[in-house]
């Protein structure tokens, strides 16, 4: 059975339009509420957000449907997607929910849900909630309707959580640190977590109108925090998204970090504190040179699908606990049971100063391949997977390539495109093939 509303991080889509509407998210509380009874005959969940001004109509509709069936709810108002994974396993709570569509514009919002434990819930619930959709809702006498509050100072709590992963030993003292929270959920956490550290923090994108969240500030618009790193005389610059579980990093240069090489140098400092570190895990378009960089370490690099969903599910199997994704969504399982941009951040800061060395000396062994990657349009329907001059190209291609790239050819999950990615030592070489492929699918 497919699913209808979830995809591969929750339900999203465009305020207004299906399912981004109140009814809807009120018949979704609804049916999440009664699959919860179905084990617990009094559950309680978690409503966090991030800073979209659609958040109000959701959290109201959510909380509506909540209380039809008879569910206690908890509003934390705006708190990180990590913040709310925390929040829901230390309180013991049956559910966290969480209300952003994280890097996307403001005119988008979504849901995603936690478990008890704090993980990302498997399609098999998933599932069980859209097929309670489809069936008649079951209100609950007056007496059993559930009750809602607010819970006095989730920041807080969120903030001790975070400073609790930085070494007891270790201090940001001296440091000068700009923090780009892109208008987003973390415009209160964030500067905050850094500045009880000892950090003096320079605020950028930590102004929301309810509009503006992701707007040329945050994770996906890093100029603003390169500008402000110069500007400033910052020695690091640290930006989130939306809702806070992805990061990026910049040093005194202004040389931006992606999250192939910061999940290196997350592996690279626990070996340098004698902990062995079997494998880590990436994704399709984790770049070479890390899977190299590692494999010279004996770290083995296992490719999940693209999605840090995907990469939980493969720690998880494995039994690891270090993976990521190129865009910034970083996993210490150790740590936390989501990707968390404010740990992930502590993380290789407290890497950066345990070695007194600079980002750039800890990653000197690791120089990213250039990428191209080239979108091919095709007809709907095009059997492109059985060409067999594009699996001849293809092969050719690897040849040429022998072992120093790779090639990577992928449908788009959201569109009739192709994606064709080509990754070599030499750019030129990766744009020649990737070129080649792209007009033999054309």
């Amino acid at each position: 059975m497919s699913r209808i509303y979830f995809g591969t991080d929750g339900i999203r889509g465009t305020v207004g339009q299906s399912p981004i509407t109140p009814d809807f998210m009120l018949r979704l509380g609804h049916a999440v509420g009664r699959v919860l009874k179905a084990g617990d005959a009094k559950p309680t969940v978690l409503i966090g957000k991030d800073t979209r001004i659609s958040g109000y109509m959701i959290e109201s509709s959510l909380e509506a449907g909540f209380a039809s069936a008879g569910v206690d709810v908890l509003l934390t108002g705006p708190l990180p997607t990590p913040g709310v994974a925390y929040l829901t396993r230390a309180l013991r709570l049956n559910l966290g929910v969480v209300i952003s569509a994280s890097h996307n514009p403001f005119a988008d919002n979504g849901i995603k849900f936690f478990s008890a434990s704090g993980e990302k819930l498997p399609d098999a619930w998933e599932l069980q909630v859209e097929a309670m959709l489809e069936q008649a809702p079951e209100w609950v006498p007056s007496a059993k309707l559930g009750k809602a509050r607010k819970l006095e100072d989730a920041r807080g709590r969120y903030i001790e959580f975070c400073k609790s992963t930085f070494g007891n030993h270790l201090s940001l003292k001296g440091v000068k640190i700009v923090v780009d929270a892109a208008h987003g959920a973390a415009y209160q956490v964030a500067p905050s977590v850094f500045h009880e550290l000892g950090a003096e923090v320079v605020p950028i994108g930590c102004s929301p109108d309810g509009t503006n969240i992701n707007d040329g500030f945050g994770a996906t618009a890093p100029a603003a925090l390169v500008g402000a790193v110069k500007a400033h005389g910052a020695q690091y610059g640290v930006a989130l998204d939306g809702d806070a579980d992805r990061l990026q990093l910049v040093d005194a240069s202004g040389r931006l970090y992606n999250g192939d090489e910061l999940l290196y140098l997350m592996v690279a400092d626990r070996q340098a504190q004698g902990v062995k570190v079997p494998g880590a895990v990436g994704t399709l378009m984790t770049n070479m040179a890390v899977e190299l960089a590692l494999k010279k370490r004996g770290v083995e690099l296992v490719r999940a699908k693209v999605g840090d969903r995907y990469v939980l599910e493969e720690l998880a199997a494995r039994g690891w606990e270090l993976g990521g994704e190129g865009s910034g969504h970083l996993l210490a399982l150790d740590k936390h049971t989501t990707g968390d941009g404010i740990v992930s951040a502590l993380l290789v800061l407290q890497a950066v100063i345990r070695s007194g060395k600079s980002m750039a000396q800890l990653l000197e062994e690791v120089t990213l391949f250039p990428q191209t990657l080239i979108n091919v349009r095709l007809a709907s329907g095009t059997d492109w997977k059985s060409n067999p001059r594009l699996a001849s190209e293809q092969a050719a291609a690897q040849r040429e390539l022998a072992g120093q790239g790779r090639v990577l050819i992928r449908p788009s999950g959201t569109e009739p495109l192709v994606r064709v990615m080509v990754e070599a030592r030499d750019a030129a070489m990766a744009q020649h093939c990737a070129q080649r492929i792209a007009d033999t699918l054309r």
